[in-house]
C-alpha cells in the first residue's frame, strides 16, 4: 500500500494559511485541501435558505439536503461545488466567512464534513489548513505547523487582500471581525481552536511570503523526505 503524508497548518483566521498552503502544494506536488472553504460553502448553502447559523434545530432539519464535492483544476485549485454548484467565488465574503465560524461549531456539520477530509488524507499527499486539522481531523499528520499573527497584521493582510479583489473593507472593521472570528473560534465547545503540543509554531507577523515558505519547507524536510 502506498504511503501517503500529511502536513496540518492550522491557525487564526488571517494568518496566511491558505496562501501559504496553497504555494507549498505546489512547490511539493502535494494537494491542497482548504478546510475552511468546505465549512464556507455549508454557510453559504444555509444562508442561501434563510437558516441562521446559530439555529441549531434548522441547521439540523437541512443539512441531509447538501451534498459537498471538491474538484482541483489544471493549476490545482480548489473548487467547491455546492449540489452541482461551482460556488468557490461566492463562499469569500467577510459574512460568509463570520457565519463559517458558526456554522463549524455544530457537531452535525463536524461529523458529516470529518470523513470527507480523511478520505482526502487517506488517498493523496495532501496539505490540509484549518483551525483543528492537528488536534482533530489529522491528529497523526506528519507535520504540523501552527501559523499565527498578531490581530492587526492579520487584519491589515485581510483588509488589502479584500480591497484588492474590487470589494470593500475597512480595517478598523476588519480588525474587530477578526478578534471576534478569534473568540468564536477559541472558545467553541467542539473541536476549539488551539495549538497541538507536537506542532511547530510560526508567526509571521515579521516575515514575508517567501520566508514562511522557507520556513515551512525546512521543518517538513526534517520530518518528510520531499
Amino acid at each position: 500500500m502506498a504511503k501517503y503524508y500529511s502536513i496540518a497548518i492550522d491557525g487564526p483566521a488571517g494568518a496566511g494559511k491558505s496562501t501559504i498552503a496553497k504555494r507549498l502544494a505546489r512547490e511539493l506536488g502535494y494537494y491542497y485541501v482548504d478546510t475552511g472553504a468546505i465549512y464556507r460553502t455549508v454557510a453559504y448553502f444555509l444562508d442561501l435558505l434563510g437558516v441562521s447559523p446559530k439555529d441549531v434545530d434548522g441547521v439540523e432539519r437541512y443539512i441531509d439536503e447538501l451534498t459537498i464535492d471538491i474538484w482541483y483544476d489544471e493549476e490545482g485549485l480548489q473548487h467547491m461545488i455546492m449540489n452541482g454548484m461551482d460556488v468557490t467565488g461566492e463562499i469569500r465574503t467577510q459574512d460568509i466567512s463570520q457565519k463559517a465560524s458558526l456554522v463549524s461549531a455544530h457537531a452535525c456539520v463536524r461529523e458529516m464534513l470529518l470523513d470527507m477530509q480523511r478520505d482526502l488524507a487517506k488517498e493523496n499527499n495532501v496539505i490540509m489548513d484549518g483551525r483543528d486539522i492537528g488536534s482533530v481531523v489529522l491528529p497523526k499528520a506528519d507535520v504540523k505547523i501552527f501559523l499565527t499573527a498578531s490581530p492587526e497584521v492579520r487584519a491589515k493582510r485581510r483588509t488589502d487582500e479584500l480591497l484588492e479583489k474590487g470589494q470593500k473593507a475597512n480595517y478598523e472593521q476588519t480588525l474587530k471581525d477578526i478578534k471576534q472570528r478569534d473568540y468564536q473560534d477559541t472558545h467553541r465547545p467542539i473541536a476549539p481552536l488551539k495549538m497541538c503540543r507536537d506542532s511547530v509554531k510560526v508567526d509571521t507577523s515579521e516575515m514575508d511570503i517567501e520566508q514562511v515558505v522557507a520556513e515551512i519547507k525546512a521543518i517538513v524536510g526534517k520530518k518528510i523526505c520531499v
